[in-house]
Parts: structure tokens; sequence; C-alpha cells
């Protein structure tokens, strides 16, 4: 199974790059995991907040295909413990051979033809964050949950 994190736009802060580059490093050692960037929308000062989003739905799904399990990181979605977490991507990957595709959004959200698309919605917190910042705390938690599961020392309960 491939896992990949899917995202509107490049990352802007540097200190976002390194920390991301750091866990993507590390994740080569148990999955086969890329970060893939869609290209912002053209001119979004132009636009509505509901048109950018239409616009960002229109790129995001001619990047999904049909056999993709696609999981919304979406603040109404389930709220895992890091443990939980690790457990619900095992049988993921036990369960299918389909790809993960795990999309963050851009400022605004993601359009109704989005969330029709989605099979899972997944949240990291009532609080909200940045959809620049999610990108570092996505791939870590990731990382933990592999090591979770593999009985390492990252994770400390």
């Amino acid at each position: 199974m491939k896992i990949t994190l899917k995202v509107i736009g490049k990352t802007q802060f540097s200190y976002l790059e390194e920390g991301i580059a750091l866990y993507e490093k590390r994740l080569k050692h148990y999955c086969n995991f890329t970060l893939e960037v869609i290209n912002d929308v053209k001119n979004p000062k132009n636009l509505s907040h509901t048109q950018l989003k239409e616009k960002e739905g229109e790129l995001i799904l001619k990047k999904i295909q049909k056999n993709d399990i696609l999981i919304l990181l979406d603040e109404n979605g389930k709220q895992f413990t890091s443990v939980e977490m690790a457990e619900w991507i095992e049988k993921k990957m036990l369960m299918s051979n389909k790809n993960l595709v795990f999309l963050i959004g851009g400022a605004f959200g993601f359009s109704d033809a989005v969330y029709n698309r989605a099979d899972f919605k997944l949240s990291f917190s009532k609080m909200t964050f940045s959809h620049q910042m999610i990108r570092l705390f996505f791939v870590e938690q990731l990382y933990r949950a592999y090591t979770i599961l593999k009985n390492e020392s990252y994770h400390h309960q």
C-alpha cells in the first residue's frame, strides 16, 4: 500500500519544510510515502472563498484515482489518539491494497465535490491549525504511528 499526502500549494516556511523533510526521510524505513503538492489556483484574490474552494476542488479531484481511499484532514473529522491512529492505519493496510491518500485543503477548506468523494474525515484537534502547519503535524504523527506498530521507543506511554 502506498500512502500519499496531497496538499494545496507549496510550504511557505523553511522551518516547516525542514521538519517535513526530516519525517519524510524517517518514513522511508516504514512505508511507501510521498508528499504531492497540488499547484495553487491562479489569481485567487479575484475569487470568493466559495469560488476558490470550487477551483481547488477541481484540481484535487483530477489528482485522485478511482480506487484511492481519500481521507480528508478536516476539523469536523474523527479524532484519534496516536495509538488509535496507528491501529487504524494498520487495519487499512491489512484490509486493502488500495492507496491511502490524505488530503490537506487550502485555507478555506474543501468544496462539496471533494467532501462527496471522501471516504473518511480525520481531525487532529478541535483547535484550528494552519494548512501549512498541519503538514508537519501529519508526517510526524504518521511516523509515530509506524513506530507504535513496530513497538519502538519513539512513542512513550
